[in-house]
């Protein structure tokens, strides 16, 4: 068993008090009883929904060595316990502890949008040149960040952790927590906004990220909003010892001067410090190019060869939910779908309208389109989801699906003639939507990861696979 921490390693950094526990050490942390690997520590910790100590003994059945708990709740449970004052703070002494050891180049990103897609594009630039950890899907909040750092092996040598934010606050003690060298924020847009005031609050709270950077620390900065200035003020203010742009902005010190689609792939010249640099990636849209470039700004502040990366980056796409492209069904005349479900806000609806502009469909076939809610606008929402009219007209799509009680402010700003079906629910509006599409089809589903529209798109793919 390859340990991630020894026993006495867990209680040094928990000050906990171990309980009928036999094992020399752990090799995996979980918080979930069901997906628990062999030799694993299950950490119970409360959620919203669930109270984890209510699975302490199906995870000790499913192979966990040990269950982290918290003391009020240690009286009822029986087996392996390391018993601490607070099981989630407990889950963080873990994680600053694997930070402490750690020898590794560590990057954290955030952003309004896009977040997600560039850790994947720096991990597969990273991974491809030394052992690489990372964050897996979006474990980006106050469990899923110590989490992920508590799970970093002793001998990665680098670490690409995501962070995300719905309040103001939220970013700062996620940040203290992994130390990053190197801090990427993506981009700034009109997302949570229910819960600010403008978005430069927004901003505000992204640049929180720059506050745990490591002496000398780099801040990285898509200069494609009106907030990068902003950002940039904030990052020198915080103590980066370097602050690096990049995008399409004229100045950008990584600037991207064309950007073209074909065959499925971006085709890009970036030019920096007086090089032209090719890049090319198995991705659509504008925005994907940008990601990419943030995973070179980085591969380059971690000494990594230039070509190498841009290597790597040929083979990178567009993770599950977030613009991934699959073509179902015969060869000749697929349904081209592409997979946006898991979030969506103003900037991504933009983007990936822009992207299904540029995508045609069979001979014979048409364009489609599912749109569902952006969650978290506030009062601003209705006026947000009108707003998209022009990028749905422009989208050139031939019939338009919407999800959703917050769409049907863009189905009044469509009207009548433009929108196929409009539906609350993702599973009212199921049937329309699979009935409506057919071989030869492109479909584009997006919107907010709490519309559900992923389990649209799973009968999409067992319909038409």
């Amino acid at each position: 068993m390859a340990s991630l921490f020894t026993v006495g390693e867990i209680l040094a950094a928990t000050e906990g008090r171990a309980e009928g526990l036999t094992a020399d050490g752990v090799s995996s942390i979980s918080i979930d009883s069901r997906e628990i690997g062999p030799d694993a520590l299950f950490v119970a910790i409360k959620g919203d929904r669930f109270d984890g100590h209510d699975f302490v003994g199906t995870a000790l059945a499913n192979g966990a060595r040990a269950a982290l708990v918290s003391a009020d709740k240690a009286g009822a449970l029986e087996g392996a316990l390391v018993v601490v004052p607070d099981a989630l703070e407990g889950l963080r002494n873990l994680a600053r502890a694997a930070r402490a050891r750690s020898n590794a180049r560590i990057v954290a990103v955030t952003g309004s949008a896009g977040k997600t897609t560039t850790k994947e594009a720096i991990r597969t630039v990273l991974g491809a040149a030394a052992p690489t950890h990372f964050s897996i899907k979006s474990f980006n909040n106050h469990w899923g960040v110590p989490l992920m750092l508590a799970r970093m092996p002793r001998e990665a040598q680098f670490g690409v952790f995501e962070l995300g934010m719905n309040h103001a606050g939220e970013i700062s003690p996620l940040t203290r927590l992994v130390r990053p060298h190197v801090a990427v924020v993506t981009t700034v847009a009109a997302a949570h906004l229910e819960f600010f005031d403008s978005i430069e609050g927004i901003a505000r709270a992204k640049a929180e990220i720059f506050e745990g950077l490591e002496p000398g620390g780099v801040a990285v900065i898509n200069a494609d909003h009106d907030h990068a200035g902003l950002l940039v003020e904030m990052a020198r203010a915080s103590g980066a010892g370097k602050v690096v742009t990049y995008g399409f902005a004229e100045g950008a010190d990584w600037r991207i001067e064309r950007a073209e689609a074909a065959d499925g792939h971006m085709h890009a010249v970036v030019r920096h410090g007086g090089a032209t640099i090719p890049l090319s990636i198995k991705a659509q849209g504008r925005h994907m190019v940008a990601n990419a470039v943030a995973a070179l700004v980085v591969a380059e502040e971690f000494g990594v060869n230039r070509d190498a990366a841009v290597s790597a980056l040929a083979q990178f796409g567009a993770p599950e939910g977030r613009g991934e492209t699959s073509r179902l069904g015969p060869p000749a005349k697929p349904l081209l779908l592409i997979d946006e479900s898991y979030n969506a806000n103003s900037a991504s609806m933009a983007a990936a309208m822009d992207v299904f502009a540029g995508q045609s469909a069979a001979p014979g076939g048409r364009k489609v389109l599912v749109l569902g809610d952006m969650l978290e606008l506030g009062e601003k929402g209705p006026a947000l989801h009108a707003a998209l009219k022009d990028a749905v007209l422009a989208s050139g799509a031939d019939a338009v699906y919407l999800v959703g009680s917050s769409m049907a402010a863009l189905a009044d700003a469509l009207g009548p003639q433009a929108v196929t079906d409009h539906k609350f629910t993702t599973d009212e509006i199921a049937q329309s939507v699979l009935a409506g599409l057919a071989y030869g089809d492109a479909v584009m589903v997006k919107g907010s990861n709490g519309v559900r529209l992923s389990g649209l798109v799973k009968q999409i793919r067992e319909r038409f696979a």
